[in-house]
């Protein structure tokens, strides 16, 4: 049986991509609800009800597990979809509690980012009330990044200026930890570090999601030795199309190539 991977566009491939490294030889469906995007700044109720949806037909779909790899799916619609369905379910955070917890220096601060929607939920603002003790944490949601994504838009020319822009209210030098609370964000990982120090860690929740999936399908002694075929829907449209299917190609390369570099 295959995994299914859940996201409003194409931002869950990043955690995919982690995935793909712990677990290779597992078949995966990838389901980007691409008529709906993006869910960020969309009311949570819209949120639930879309990713219900999605989740229901990807249930149908013979998987064993299915990852919401969206932030905003997952701090909208966690508990109704665990409530709802017997196999596991791997939701996302963003990585807070990694970054105040491996923060070296004490004077620096932690920025995360994310949608606004995801920023503002209460699945959120609980998790900071429980972490943050020392008043640390800022937030900045940046939509802008999402939009880029879903446009297959990566030419730092464009990039660079929207994030200094956004960032420009802020003392940069006060950080030692971004949080890139959004999956569409990691592909900008490369950009990001051209704007601060080579000491200020850059980190997400993709790799975290990757080895909780992989622990759950040891737990359930579910293991595959599958060929780690990929089948990708838009909304729920089988993706057929090869000059789509080399769209998504490029995709991964974006990242292998970040990985390299950073």
């Amino acid at each position: 049986m295959q995994i299914g991977f859940f996201d409003s566009g194409i931002g869950g491939i990043t955690v995919l991509h982690d995935t793909l490294k712990v677990l290779p030889n597992e078949d995966y469906m990838y389901y980007a609800d691409t008529l709906n995007a993006p869910y960020g700044q969309k009311t949570k109720d819209d949120v639930k009800k879309l990713a219900l949806n999605a989740i229901e037909f990807i249930s149908q779909q013979k998987v064993k597990a299915i990852v919401i790899a969206c932030n905003t799916a997952t701090s909208a619609a966690i508990e109704e979809v665990r409530a709802k369905y017997s196999i596991p379910i791997i939701g996302m955070e963003p990585a807070i509690k990694p970054a105040i917890k491996t923060k070296k220096n004490i004077d620096k601060r932690v920025l995360v980012t994310a949608t606004a929607l995801t920023l503002r939920e209460e699945r959120l603002q609980n998790l900071i009330a429980k972490l943050d003790n020392e008043h640390i944490v800022d937030l900045l949601p940046l939509p802008g990044l999402v939009q880029f994504a879903e446009n297959f838009e990566f030419n730092e020319q464009i990039v660079l200026p929207y994030l200094q822009e956004q960032l420009s209210i802020y003392d940069l030098s006060n950080y030692g930890t971004i949080v890139l609370g959004c999956t569409h964000f990691s592909y900008y990982k490369d950009i990001f570090r051209k704007l601060f120090s080579s000491d200020v860690h850059i980190i997400d929740g993709n790799q975290g999601t990757a080895k909780n999936l992989k622990q759950v399908l040891e737990e359930m002694n579910s293991l595959n030795e599958g060929n780690g075929r990929i089948s990708f829907y838009c909304s729920e449209v089988k993706v057929e199309d090869k000059a789509k299917l080399k769209e998504f190609d490029k995709l991964f390369k974006r990242l292998d190539a970040i990985n390299e570099c950073i």
